[in-house]
């Protein structure tokens, strides 16, 4: 019974016992979602990290000729069955012969760039790589053969063409090159191949050859493009004649195809560049009539163009300007206030060169004057008055409407009300570019008198400046305080103009009267300039007792942080003193003076740490930062610095929460913010402890839960 129940086809067992057992799927009891979830990430990070480490297979020495022997028919193997796997995929033939190679059995290596290209002789990598492998290893004959055979086999890939060149030129073949050249043009490749030709010949001067090849090139692509490259050469060569019969046929020869924009372009342009100003005329007008308009719009702008430099200005200005003056009239008639409008007008009059009609739409557009006397109305308008000085200055040269303009504008100006410096300041300048200093001066003086400025008091004082007027600086800068006696940047300047000049007492006086003074812009810019201007006087005593005043008004980081680093870096007498003296320094008082620099620098930090402990405990953040500046300095110290008291007194960082009070004075939650507990508060916040105890048992249950885990 049971040999009748087996299947010869399962090896005469029976179904029963070829039946796979399959485990009985588990039944999920408890569906509640587990206490602590797992994401993806976690397993697959989780699975990285106990990733096995690669096995890769230990570095081999090859030490006499029989190892070598076996590595080598090993890899050889190893080539030759990847190659009969995948024998189409170029990558491993080129990296089989790449491999022979540095064997330097160059044999094989060829007989492998062989069977390779047996395979895919249409890959243009494989002959690259197998003629650079010969080019490389100075197999000339081999790699000219190479090369032979890929321009043979593969003429229309112009890099093998140009790579074969190139390797006949690098070895001083210009005939051999040449050769290979005339058996490319056979092929009748691009622009780009007969360029290379021509630039051959160039190289060696082959001015009739180029001018032959020139002759077939046209012929092979009968092209504007290469006729144009055609004349274009034979201007270069100072050919005239030749150029202008290159036009000429190209127009005769190519037919309906030359009737082009390009071509006539290019054949006025060069008409015109040798002064043919009637042959230029003439092309442009027979391109016009051949061409069709919406074909021509550089040609028609080009055609402008050369009418306006060399031709009727009045029978042109009807056809292209007439229009576009049309629009703009209609423009500033709809609205005389839209000065945009009156620039485009102005400067299209300007294009034209008729200095009448451009004085005309200026005048008109001035008198556009707006409606009311607030600054933001004007700062369009003026620059109609900047631009028309401009151009009488420049494009008509005429110097007095220049600057009756200037003068006009100026007298409309409600300087009581708002004024422009730039205007006050042009006028200046265009004085002073007629050699009218006088005039400029007054000028400028009057826009002081009328409506001073920061830009003007700057320009003024510069120029006298360049000039060399120290006493009119001065009186300068006295008028520009009195005007403004708060700008920092006025006294720092004046200060530094004095200090340019060597006189110190009167820079220190400057300094003086503007810290004095009850209101500053910029005190901070001011103080900063004082002490810079002490320290490069080398007065120490002076800057330490500037810093002092400087504390009396403020107990700022800065000023503190700058102050102890000032101490920090003071030169030390002894090395200059002995320099001097052409001496060793004193190693003794060396030290003691380096002993004293430390002490000054740390009793200011310490001063300025118990300043903003007594005096404003609330800023625990800038006392912290204190603490590190004070800490980098001891670093510095080296040897003499104590960091281990500084480090004591850092704050440790607690992250607290607050409530955010909204606008209305309701509760809008919570943000986080970083506080400093330095260690003279522990005793005093009763709550540090519970906050303390808390962190141990947190940090002890985490501990717990890791070994539960494991």
């Amino acid at each position: 019974m049971a040999m009748k129940e087996a299947d010869p086809a399962l090896g005469f067992l029976t179904k029963k016992e070829t039946e796979v057992k399959l485990p009985r799927p588990t039944r999920v009891k408890n569906k509640t979602p587990a206490p602590v979830q797992i994401t993806a990430e976690q397993i697959l990070r989780e699975a990285r990290e106990r990733q096995e480490a690669e096995i890769r297979p230990p570095k081999q020495k090859i030490t006499d000729a029989e190892e070598l022997g076996e590595y080598r028919l090993r890899r050889r193997k190893e080539f030759e069955d990847l190659i009969r796997r995948v024998r189409w995929n170029t990558s491993v033939w080129v990296k089989y012969a790449q491999w022979e190679e540095s064997q330097r059995d160059f044999a094989r290596a060829r007989s492998i760039w062989e069977r390779a290209l047996e395979v895919d002789y249409r890959n243009t990598t494989l002959w690259l790589k197998y003629a650079e492998m010969e080019m490389k290893h100075r197999f000339v004959n081999h790699a000219r053969n190479v090369w032979d055979r890929a321009v043979s086999l593969l003429p229309r890939i112009d890099q093998l063409w140009y790579k074969y060149i190139h390797m006949e030129e690098m070895l001083g073949n210009v005939a051999g090159a040449r050769q290979i050249f005339e058996r490319w043009m056979a092929w009748e490749p691009d622009h780009h191949g007969w360029s290379a030709f021509m630039k051959f010949e160039l190289r060696y001067n082959e001015i009739e050859r180029v001018r032959a090849i020139f002759e077939r090139y046209v012929q092979c692509h009968p092209t504007v493009k290469a006729w144009v490259r055609y004349a274009k050469f034979e201007v270069k060569n100072g050919e005239v004649a030749r150029a202008r019969r290159c036009y000429e046929r190209a127009i005769e020869e190519l037919g309906e195809d030359g009737q082009t924009e390009e071509l006539f372009v290019a054949f006025a342009e060069f008409e015109e560049r040798f002064k043919e100003l009637e042959r230029a005329r003439c092309i442009y007008k027979y391109a016009l009539d051949h061409i069709p308009k919406g074909q021509a719009e550089d040609l028609y702008r080009k055609f402008v163009g050369f009418e306006k430099q060399y031709g009727d200005r009045e029978g042109i200005e009807d056809v292209i300007v007439g229009k576009r003056r049309f629009q703009y009239e209609e423009d500033v008639k709809k609205n005389p206030l839209n000065y945009d409008s009156w620039f485009d007008y102005a400067r299209l009059e300007e294009s034209v060169g008729d200095h009448e009609r451009t004085r005309e739409v200026y005048e008109r557009a001035i008198a556009n004057v707006p409606p009311a006397e607030e600054k933001r109305y004007w700062q369009r308008y003026i620059y109609l008055w900047i631009n028309y000085a401009l151009y009488e200055e420049l494009e008509a040269e005429d110097t007095d409407r220049t600057r009756e303009v200037y003068r006009e504008c100026l007298k409309l100006i409600p300087h009581k009300k708002f004024s422009f410096a730039k205007i006050w300041l042009m006028a200046a300048q265009f004085e002073i570019r007629q050699k009218n200093l006088p005039g400029a001066r007054q000028l400028l003086g009057t826009a002081i008198g009328m409506a001073p400025k920061d830009k003007i008091f700057k320009t003024y004082i510069e120029i006298e400046l360049q000039l060399g007027n120290i006493d009119r600086c001065r009186n300068l800068y006295e008028k520009y305080l009195e005007w403004a006696p708060a700008n920092c940047y006025a006294w720092s300047k004046y200060a530094e103009l004095e200090r340019s000049l060597g006189e110190t007492d009167r820079g220190r006086a400057i300094f003086e009267l503007a810290i004095a003074q009850p209101v500053l812009d910029m005190p901070e810019l001011l103080w900063k300039a004082y002490i810079d201007f002490e320290i490069s006087e080398v007065e120490h005593e002076r800057t330490r007792q500037l810093y002092e005043r400087l504390l009396d008004r403020t107990k700022h980081l800065k000023v503190w942080v700058s102050y102890a680093k000032f101490e920090a870096g003071l030169p030390l007498e002894e090395e200059s003193i002995s320099e001097e003296e052409g001496r060793e320094p004193d190693a003794q008082i060396l030290e003691t003076q380096k002993q004293q620099r430390v002490l000054r620098s740390r009793g200011v930090f310490e001063r300025a740490f118990e300043s903003f402990r007594s005096s404003a405990p609330e800023q625990k953040e800038e006392r912290s930062m204190l603490l590190e500046e004070w800490r980098e300095i001891e670093r510095s110290f080296g040897d003499l610095g104590d960091v281990a008291s500084v480090q004591k007194k850092m704050p440790r960082r607690v992250k607290r929460k607050r409530p955010i009070i909204s606008d209305d004075g309701t509760a809008a939650g919570f943000e986080e913010y970083t506080d400093y507990i330095f260690p003279e508060e522990t005793g005093m916040a009763p709550n540090l402890k519970i906050l303390e105890a808390a962190r141990l048992w947190k940090k002890q249950k985490i501990a717990e839960e890791d070994e539960d885990d494991e």
